[in-house]
């Protein structure tokens, strides 16, 4: 044997141990776990017509802002085409909504008032960023309108008692009185008081059995959009509400010159008086009924809303029979 092959064969070989913080020093460190990112899940603000919500027929949408500017939705811009559907559905609704009993009306927008309560939150938030109010103004804002609707909730069953009655006349004759719904009235709603305001123009409308198409805020139509999804699971009938998001002039206009409205309500329209003239006279082709805007009666809407808009959209039938002897 070699001298060199005896020097290879007496090299101690690595221990175990040695070899296993080799192969230790050599691993990759372990990577930290991801934390997964969430994104959020954005609302999709959808018309409200005949009980359902379908997008704009154009697809059009407009961004809605705070009042700081800051984007909070895109809202549907209605169409020509969605405010004829939306006409077709209140007038659909109308026999059996101004058939029911006028306690059942009543039933019904307490019904809305009590599952407003349980959405408190959201309506607030959307409220505070609509109007640019702080938290608590919100609140208020909210808990005023709610009061509104179980206000005119209660006049549902009274209101016959103040337009009506029986008339004295010369004769064998009982003539009596009865107020009745005018038809579909087509509401604007007012600019600056995207739900308190818009209850107070939308409540006394349907109590007295009429139907309405709603064109909400133009600048702040979102407390409005959400109140359809109260109003779908009130028991409200399908088309005895439909809210139409958009453009005040271009929704206006169809409305105001569409011959199966019958009144319009244009309270909306109280900025801009060119609006509310050319409004007027495009209703007058049919004579609709015509509630013109108010700035001294709407400028404050959370003050004593009297019973001037349950009158504004009733009609009085007389009615002559004669005395049995």
């Amino acid at each position: 044997m070699s001298e060199k092959s005896a020097n290879t064969e007496k090299k101690p070989a690595k221990s175990e141990a040695a070899a296993g913080r080799t192969k230790s020093a050599k691993a990759p460190a372990a990577r930290p776990a991801r934390t997964p990112v969430r994104i959020d899940v954005l609302k999709t603000y959808k018309l409200f017509v005949g009980g359902k919500f379908p997008r704009s027929e154009s697809g059009r949408v407009y961004e809605v802002t705070d009042s700081q500017g800051n984007w909070l939705a895109n809202a549907p811009q209605s169409s020509r085409k969605d405010a004829r559907d939306a006409v077709v559905a209140a007038r659909k609704a109308f026999s059996g909504w101004s058939g029911a009993t006028a306690y059942n009306r009543g039933q019904i927008l307490y019904r809305i008032a009590e599952m407003l309560e349980g959405r408190r939150e959201q309506f607030t938030s959307e409220i505070a960023a609509a109007e640019g109010l702080s938290a608590a103004a919100a609140s208020a804002q909210f808990d005023a309108a709610v009061d509104r609707w179980v206000w005119y909730a209660g006049w549902s069953d009274k209101v016959t008692q103040v337009a009506g009655g029986a008339n004295p006349v010369a004769g064998p004759f009982f003539n009596l009185s009865t107020p009745e719904p005018t038809g579909v009235v087509a509401v604007l709603a007012p600019q600056e008081s995207s739900f308190l305001g818009l209850a107070s123009v939308l409540a006394p409308v349907i109590v007295t059995g009429n139907t309405a198409v709603l064109v909400p805020s133009e600048k702040a139509p979102l407390p409005a959009l959400s109140l359809s999804e109260v109003l779908a699971t009130s028991d409200l009938p399908g088309g005895v509400v439909n809210v139409l998001s958009g453009r005040t002039r271009e929704v206006g206009a169809t409305l105001a010159a569409h011959q199966d409205v019958n009144a319009m309500d244009l309270t909306g329209a109280a900025s801009d008086a060119e609006l509310a003239k050319e409004l007027e006279v495009a209703a007058a082709d049919n004579l609709k009924r015509v509630r013109r805007p108010d700035a001294a009666a709407d400028g404050d809407w959370s003050g004593d809303p009297g019973i001037s808009r349950l009158l504004a959209f009733l009609e009085t039938k007389t009615v002559w029979h004669p005395i049995g002897v």
